[in-house]
């Protein structure tokens, strides 16, 4: 049985400021004052270990690998460098009205004895996200101080009592805040109090919204598409209104102005869609050991009635399917994300990485299609069985009229 340890440099992080300028102008556009926890596996002997450590105080901006990028050409970048070949690099990108931490990759390095006592391995390792949830509108600075917690594959990095901003017009943060779902905390309804009853009245139902229509997004590699995802979406969303009543917001993906964007690596494809204040990523995963694809997290960022909605979750196994099949389901299809945000699909057809050119390959249908086929296979086999019965009466009924004549 394997041991599990937890070693290393138990702490908690404080906060460590960096700061990149830009090379030409020499004006800042990016900061972050940052509290960041670790928590690494490796390996030691027979055992597998636990490394816990934090953000150093004396990290470091690599400003040489650090950029403002260039406006529609390369993006902001923040790489921090800290302990024995240790660094974390922040990858910004942005909407018209929002930006966001587009990817996360930490490399650390296992000969650090310091952070990694007793490893039987050496080297250094490479892991990476763009499932980070962090988004905050354009002009405002990012704050979360409870808690938010971004995996990068069997990393955890945790972050708390966090400043951040990206595409800076001047040398310090914004005033304007953009806070965390984290910090969000929903106010307490008011306690009812006897009233006469008021006199009913007819409140028109909803209109439901009509059922968006399938649009194709493809995500391009190194060598041609590596993910396609041909779909309608609809957004359900339940947040808590400035009054403290949950309340519920219904919209569908409108292909037009969506900006579509993506990675893809050996074992990960990414889908990002986004237009005005919202922001969704898919994130689809393969196991080469169990030769299947799934999608294992969904992650949202939106604007709601003027505050923030951010919902994500990275534990997901939704349309499990052989890595040489796509995956098809053309019922309506609901993918339960959070306890506050679903997905709809509608003809919804997934393929990721074993593409061929922009082909979909024979699809394995899901069981809400396979059940709606079910219904007209019984009822054809039902009437089938009618008239099968109905001629044999026929038959003999006139067996019996022509046994009641004699031959003269």
């Amino acid at each position: 049985m394997t041991v599990l340890l937890l070693v290393g440099i138990v702490q908690v992080a404080t906060g460590v400021q960096f700061e990149v300028k830009d090379g030409k102008t020499n004006l800042t556009c990016i900061l972050a004052d940052l509290s960041i926890n670790f928590t690494v596996p490796y390996s030691n002997a027979s055992k597998q270990e636990l490394a816990k450590f934090a953000l150093p105080s004396d990290a470091v901006t690599n400003i040489s690998k650090s950029s403002c990028g260039e406006e529609d050409a390369t993006a902001p970048v923040l790489l921090i460098e800290f302990g024995s070949s240790h660094s974390l690099s922040i990858r910004f990108g942005r909407t018209n009205t929002r930006y966001q931490v587009a990817d996360l990759v930490m490399s650390y390095n296992l000969s650090d004895k310091n952070f990694f006592p007793g490893s039987s391995e050496n080297g250094t390792k490479t892991v990476s996200t763009n499932n980070t949830a962090v988004s905050a509108e354009n002009g405002t600075m990012y704050k979360c101080i409870n808690p938010h917690v971004i995996r990068m594959e069997n990393v955890t990095a945790t972050f708390h009592d966090i400043k951040l901003e990206a595409y800076l017009k001047q040398s310090n943060f914004s005033q304007k805040v953009s806070t965390c779902s984290e910090d969000v905390t929903p106010t307490s309804a008011p306690v009812p109090t006897t009233a006469p009853a008021p006199v009913p009245t007819t409140t028109p139902a909803p209109v439901p919204l009509p059922e968006p229509p399938a649009v194709q997004y493809t995500v391009n590699g190194s060598h041609g598409p590596c993910l396609m995802v041909k779909t309608g979406l609809q957004m359900n969303i339940t947040y808590v209104t400035k009054d403290g009543k949950n309340a519920s917001y219904v919209f569908n993906i409108d292909s037009k102005g969506v900006t579509v964007e993506g990675t893809c690596s050996n074992t990960t494809a990414s889908l990002s869609l986004s237009s005005g204040s919202t922001l969704l990523t898919f994130n689809f995963t393969q196991n080469s050991s169990l030769d299947v694809f799934y999608l294992e997290s969904v992650a949202i960022s939106t604007d709601v009635n003027g505050t923030v909605f951010a919902e994500h979750n990275n534990t997901l196994n939704y349309m499990q399917t052989n890595a040489h099949k796509s995956f098809r389901c053309n019922s309506k299809q609901t993918l339960q994300i959070t306890d506050r945000f679903t997905v709809n699909t509608y003809h919804l057809q997934v393929q990721a990485f074993n593409l061929d050119g922009n082909k979909f390959l024979p699809a394995v249908e899901c069981s809400l299609d396979e059940n709606g086929m079910l219904v007209p296979i019984v009822v054809g086999a039902a009437l089938a069985g009618l008239i099968l019965i109905v001629l044999i009466a026929y038959l003999i009924g006139r067996k019996r009229s022509h046994a009641g004549y004699q031959t003269i």
